[in-house]
């Protein structure tokens, strides 16, 4: 079972896999199908979709991170769902320390799974919400890079991930469509939560047919204590331009 398509799309993002990668993603696709039958973690389960949809979507992330955070740097994942994008990051790049962050028990019971079936001894699974979470000492201003995908909108994200990252790191969030809006809705919740200016690289991924985003932002100063706020309130009072607005 090779993956002639996250193959040749890997090639062209600059990432050689071994034979012992490619058996590796194998593996997470097959333990994907199977527990996809059981519980809901994606809607696109066939071997040639998931090389580009999820492994190849995965693996450009690594196109934001820098080279000393690729190798041997401390990254979470937050949302991870069925494992993207950290689980593809860690097969590619196995110096990385990854924490997979998932909310919901039966995602976050697959990914303990596929930890097990991969041999991972640096791959941590925190189940519980990132509000919750960012506040505890050991992972709050911790990781060198935090990472989502297709998590919430801008302002919403910086809020979940900013509290994680340590000064001198960044958060990446993958994206796509028309977001100049929710970026630039962002750039005040960005700034109050520690995060410097945002920057979006477009990327083509042989494969796919629309272009993906990698909007990025550096840690630059600590995220106060009172951030995240309590579960529930990221989404349904976003931090962003619009409410410092109204609070004016």
């Amino acid at each position: 079972m090779k993956p002639e398509l996250l193959l040749a799309g890997a090639a062209g993002l600059g990432i050689t896999l071994t034979d012992a990668q490619q058996s590796a993603f194998a593996r997470h696709y097959h333990a994907l199908a199977d527990w996809n039958q059981r519980i809901n973690l994606t809607s696109v389960d066939g071997w040639d979709e998931v090389q580009t949809v999820h492994f190849l979507d995965s693996l450009s992330v690594a196109a934001a991170l820098p080279s000393e955070v690729l190798d041997g740097g401390r990254i979470l994942d937050v949302g991870s769902g069925a494992g993207f994008p950290g689980l593809p990051l860690k097969i590619a790049y196995p110096r990385l320390r990854v924490a997979l962050l998932e909310s919901v028990g039966k995602k976050a019971a697959f990914l303990r799974a596929v930890v097990d079936l991969l041999a991972f001894p640096d791959v941590e699974v925190l189940h519980g919400r990132a509000e919750e979470l960012a506040h505890r000492p050991e992972l709050r201003e911790s990781f060198d890079a935090v990472l989502a995908r297709g998590l919430a909108t801008m302002p919403v994200l910086a809020e979940l991930t900013l509290p994680f990252a340590r000064i001198g790191g960044v958060v990446v969030a993958q994206k796509k469509g028309d977001i100049a809006a929710e970026v630039d809705e962002a750039a005040e919740a960005v700034r109050r939560l520690g995060g410097g200016p945002l920057d979006t690289r477009w990327l083509r991924l042989r494969g796919l047919p629309d272009e993906r985003a990698l909007v990025s932002a550096p840690k630059v100063a600590p995220s106060p204590d009172q951030y995240p706020r309590r579960p529930g309130m990221p989404r349904k009072r976003p931090l962003g331009r619009r409410a410092a607005l109204r609070a004016g």
